[in-house]
């Protein structure tokens, strides 16, 4: 499955927080289970001194390389 437009824009989300410093790691939880979750979080800050988290990458729970196969030499 090649990665979607979201997942892009999501990347690039996260990609320029990192650059710019507003990034945050933070423990969340799922709405489906009410598991806790680890989650990179973009960072904006609003006009009135508050903040908001965009959570556009969640991090893997366990090992990940006992989780997930590696991408496809021809994908």
């Amino acid at each position: 499955m090649p990665l979607s437009v979201g997942d892009k824009v999501n990347f690039e989300t996260l990609r320029e927080a990192m650059f710019n410093g507003d990034v945050e790691h933070l423990e969340c939880q799922l709405m489906s289970t009410g598991e806790s979750a680890a989650v990179n979080c973009a960072v904006n800050r609003e006009p009135d001194q508050h903040f908001a988290f965009v959570p556009p990458a969640q991090l893997v729970g366990g090992d990940p390389y006992t989780l997930l196969n590696p991408p496809l030499p021809d994908q």
